[in-house]
């Protein structure tokens, strides 16, 4: 459906003549005749009061048979002024060969299609009422709200010639009814085609155009006989609000309007829907228009401001009224030739235009207005207003994103976004309601991982704001937008991609937006008009009057809008060039001598470029692109607009106070991790002292990415209570939350790993059960436990001297290939040694190198002097890898052999060699016969004998598997362990 394309209403179908009745009663009838009566009494009677009211009106009203009573102009000149006082533009200045141009005709040289475009726009029962049409009103009332836009006029075509010829401005209701009977006598005095004629020939079309003669020549150059349809509907839709319609400043808006009137022109059946297309599609050439202004675009926007203020579009031709607006001359001049200068170097990347527009943050004052490069340069379109017309602000809507994020009114603060809020700039697929999923890339393609809001904003990442309008959600977004003055975002259909600027808004009210950050959170909405007077002195508004202000808007006088904890917070961000410079380096355009905030923004096919930023006292908004949406050639927001901004900045400030933002109550420092926001883990590579809200602190130290991880340096994995000590290192890492694990690791930042993988728990697997702590021993000890590890090695039994041992012996038993569960894993013999503590230790290794170990703490007590018994080793294997063992008998000594001083000991097989005579000899008992297939097991070599040790790992065969052995009481293993005053003889057997 067209834009135009409004539904016809269907005309009412008479009644249909109905069949006879049965009579009533006549009761019911009587009744019916005395109401009758009465009503027709009461009617007549308030007719009567009605007529002798009228009379008495009328008898005070204008004549307007009277020919004089029509003046062909009365128009008086009105004056607007900067805030100096000096002229910008004087409304019927007689100098000016186009002011006021009047050009009146009869009715029939008047275009059919302008007169019926007028007649269905403003009054569709023109020939049908007698001035006054209640049913117009309803009408206007209804397209008011169906469309959201004034679409139809509910007064009548004699009400606004009347009121326009014969009345005062003045709102109240005893001029309305004056002008109600004062158009219903003009209907009763004059033929309706003289009463159109009359009024078509004294509307105003805007840009001094009075009557449709002249605004057909002012607009298009040509006849008002000759005008097409499609120039006639625009024409008609002029009259409600010319400058708000203008086709020079507001192309958009007046081919908008010009579709209304086409539509209404259908509906009345003044043309068919297809003439109505071919009319929407038909181009307008307009005639070039000269201006002899000063700041012609805000001239302009002076006088849209006017129309509105007065509610009339030609009260200022009617009275000559003296405007003081708060343009700054020469904040006007500097910002005309920074755009023009900075435009031209730019030309040569198909860059054609350029707007600015500044203001006071805590007045709404604008001192600088720039609607376009050049006004009068027709190739440029010159005369559209840049400042007003609504384009993509890209990233510059980034801070309403995250300020909607952390309002949130409906979360508990604790839950509401900081400035330490951690969130992934990682690419991925968002699901966006009834639109397509959403993938957006940042405008480098790169991604930078975990984040904090604060460093997403600062280096305009875009992943991070369209996780933050997910989150906060887009009915919390766009409430935030309209609160700071955002009234274009009104379409049913936005997405996420509204996060980075796809929804259109004006220069000025991004503008105003970012003023309401750099004023606490106020808004006090842009305003133009300082003061109005007239020529006899009466002051109509003031705005330094709070009792009459210059604005219509009930904003006028400031209203907080935004909380000024999250007002400042995103000041310090937008102010924070460390933590922008990542992206935009250490002295870019954004940096000024004094603190200041600020924002670029860059639609990503490079049509809108936009650099906002403010200090304290002073907010600038800067637009550079084409008028015609056609893309310029890599330019962005910081190569485009931000020198015009730097450079306008620096300027305007000049002279002025440095000013710092001051933190308001509810904000306080907190010294946190650089990176992760959170208060800083002991792993923190780096502290900075940042502002948080008092109600919204940073998360602790545990939440912090950095930790200190406890690692098995052996197997890499997380060590646990049961990882060897010496094995134990710690190691700093960033640690993502899981879903992005993957990520970090492809993107070389490593990740701990997530558990202690094979390294079980060995409580019950390495284990010595028999000795029990703090037994007392003698003899031959057989030591029960079990010996199982994930990734089994080996296993063997030493021996330490007292409770608390510097050293342990060598293996007494072992290592032993095969693990044991619940078994016996070693004889220890205890004859050779001292009384007193001693303890015993179980060690395990696993394949990849880690030791496992149990001790027990027992005690040696004696009843004979230290002997070494001899035993001769006989084993019978068995196909258990568990060794098993018997009490061993009680041995025979007898001399078996003598420590040679050798380095590395090696003992032999009997015979036995001689010992000296102070070393006891212990005999071996008579072994049985083992089977032929028995092999003999030779022993291992003796370690040299030092006063003090260490453990050997390497003194015997890791690949050794512990036999079964099978003993009675010929047949015994032995380890026998003689320690002299310097040295110690270990003997050992399998």
């Amino acid at each position: 459906m067209s834009i135009y394309d409004l539904q016809p209403r269907q005309t009412p179908q008479p009644p249909r003549p109905r069949g006879g009745r049965v009579s009533q009663p006549n009761s019911l009838w009587r009744g019916f005749v005395s109401g009758l009566l009465a009503f027709v009494a009461l009617a007549a009677f308030g007719l009567s009061a009605a007529l002798i009211g009228y009379a008495l009106i009328a008898r005070t009203l204008p004549n307007p048979n009277d020919p004089n009573a029509w003046p062909a102009s009365d128009l008086q000149s009105s004056r607007i002024f900067d805030r100096e006082g000096n002229l910008l533009y004087e409304t019927m200045n007689p100098n000016d060969p186009n002011a006021g141009r009047r050009m009146a005709m009869p009715l029939d040289r008047i275009s059919p299609y302008l007169i019926a475009a007028t007649i269905a726009t403003e009054d569709a029962n023109f020939y049908r009422h007698q001035g006054v049409d209640p049913i117009a009103l309803v009408r206007a009332l209804y397209y008011a709200v169906q469309e959201r836009d004034i679409v139809s006029g509910a007064s009548t075509i004699p009400q606004q010639l009347v009121k326009r010829v014969f009345l005062s401005p003045e709102q109240t209701m005893m001029r309305k009814v004056r002008e109600a009977i004062l158009a219903a006598e003009v209907s009763r005095l004059k033929e309706k085609d003289e009463i159109l004629e009359i009024y078509l020939n004294d509307l105003f079309y805007g840009n001094l155009a009075y009557g449709a003669a002249a605004a057909a020549e002012t607009y298009f150059g040509k006849d008002v006989a000759d005008l097409t349809l499609a120039e006639a509907a625009l024409l008609a839709g002029l009259p409600q609000l010319p400058a708000y319609y203008d086709p020079y400043t507001q192309p958009e808006r007046a081919k908008r309007r010009q579709g209304v009137v086409l539509g209404l022109m259908v509906e009345a059946g003044y043309i068919s829907q297809a003439d109505a297309d071919a009319a929407w599609l038909e181009p307008l050439a307009y005639e070039p228009f000269q201006w002899d202004m000063k700041a012609p675009h805000f001239t302009l926007y002076v006088r849209q401001q006017l129309e509105q203020y007065f509610g009339k579009p030609d009260a200022i031709y009617q009275t000559a009224y003296n405007i003081t607006t708060s343009l700054d001359p020469h904040l006007q001049a500097e910002a005309e030739r920074i755009v023009r200068d900075q435009i031209a170097l730019l030309g040569n990347h198909n860059v054609s235009n350029g707007a600015l527009v500044a203001l006071r943050p805590d007045t709404g004052e604008i001192v600088a207005f720039v609607g376009s490069a050049d006004f009068n340069n027709v190739e440029i379109d010159g005369q559209v207003n840049m400042v007003l017309a609504p384009r993509q602000p890209g990233s510059t809507i980034k801070p309403l994103v995250y300020l909607a994020a952390f309002e949130q009114p409906n979360r508990p603060p604790a839950e509401r976004w900081t400035p330490g809020t951690l969130v992934a700039d990682i690419k991925e697929e968002f699901p966006d309601g009834a639109n397509p999923p959403y993938i957006p890339t940042n405008y480098d393609n790169k991604e930078r991982g975990m984040v904090i809001m604060r460093t997403a904003l600062a280096n305009s990442l875009n992943i991070p704001a369209v996780r933050a309008i997910q989150d906060a959600g887009l009915p919390q977004f766009l409430a935030t937008a309209q609160r700071v003055g955002i009234t274009t975002l009104t379409r049913p259909d936005y997405g996420l991609s509204l996060s980075l600027g796809a929804g259109e808004i004006p220069l000025l009210e991004m503008t105003g937006a970012f003023a309401v950050l750099a004023n606490n959170g106020v808004r006090v909405p842009p305003q133009a008009i300082l003061k109005i007077t007239d020529n006899l002195g009466n002051v109509y508004c003031d705005a330094a009057d709070p009792a009459r202000p210059c604005s219509r808007d009930p904003l006028a006088a400031g209203q907080q809008v935004v909380n000024p904890v999250d007002a400042f917070l995103l000041t310090e961000i937008l102010s924070d060039n460390e933590a922008r410079t990542p992206v935009f380096g250490p002295n870019s355009l954004l940096r000024l001598d004094r603190p200041a905030a600020a924002k670029t923004g860059t639609t990503n096919d490079f049509r809108d470029v936009l650099t906002l930023g403010y200090t304290p006292q002073l907010v600038t908004g800067v637009w550079v692109g084409n008028a015609d949406n056609s893309p310029m050639i890599q330019i962005s927001g910081i190569t485009g607009a931000a020198p015009i901004w730097n450079e306008f900045m620096r300027t305007a400030l000049a002279g002025e106070p440095m000013l710092e933002f001051t933190p308001p109550p509810g904000v306080r420092q907190y010294e946190v991790c650089a990176e992760t926001g959170t208060l800083p883990s002991e792993a923190c590579p780096e502290r900075r002292m940042r502002w948080f809200a008092e109600d919204r602190p940073p998360l602790p130290p545990e939440k912090d990415l950095y930790q200190l991880v406890r690692l098995d340096r052996v197997t890499g994995r997380l060590a646990n209570e049961y990882t060897p000590a010496d094995a134990i290192e710690e190691r700093v890492f960033k640690i993502y939350p899981p879903q992005y694990r993957q990520w970090a690791e492809e993107h070389g930042i490593p990740q701990p790993p997530e558990d202690d993988g094979d390294v079980f728990d060995f409580a019950s697997e390495v284990i010595i059960r028999s000795p029990a702590e703090g037994e007392v021993l003698d003899g031959v000890v057989t030591v029960v436990g079990s010996a199982n590890v994930a990734e089994f090695g080996n296993y063997e039994l030493q021996y330490g001297i007292s409770h608390d041992p510097g050293a342990f012996s060598p293996p007494i038993a072992g290592p032993f290939a095969a693990p044991v569960v619940d078994g016996t894993l070693g004889l220890w013999d205890t004859t050779g040694l001292g009384d007193g503590p001693h303890t015993l230790r179980l060690v395990v290794r696993n394949n990849v190198g880690h030791e496992f170990e149990q001790r027990v703490r027992v005690f040696i007590s004696r009843a004979t002097p230290t002997w070494t018994p001899e035993a001769t080793p006989t084993w019978t294997p068995v196909p258990t890898e568990t060794p098993v063992f018997e009490e061993p008998p009680t041995a025979t000594p007898e001399p078996t052999w003598t420590l040679p001083p050798v380095d590395t000991p090696v003992v032999e097989e009997p015979p036995v060699q001689e010992l000296p005579t102070e070393t006891p000899v212990v005999e071996e008992p008579p072994a049985e016969e083992p089977p032929t297939e028995t092999p003999v097991i030779e022993e291992p070599p003796l370690e040299e004998p030092t006063p003090t040790w260490t453990p050997e790992a390497e003194a015997a065969d890791a690949g050794e598997v512990a036999p079964s052995v099978e003993v009675t009481t010929s047949e015994v293993v032995t380890t026998s362990v003689v320690i002299t005053e310097n040295e110690l003889v270990t003997e050992s057997q399998p």
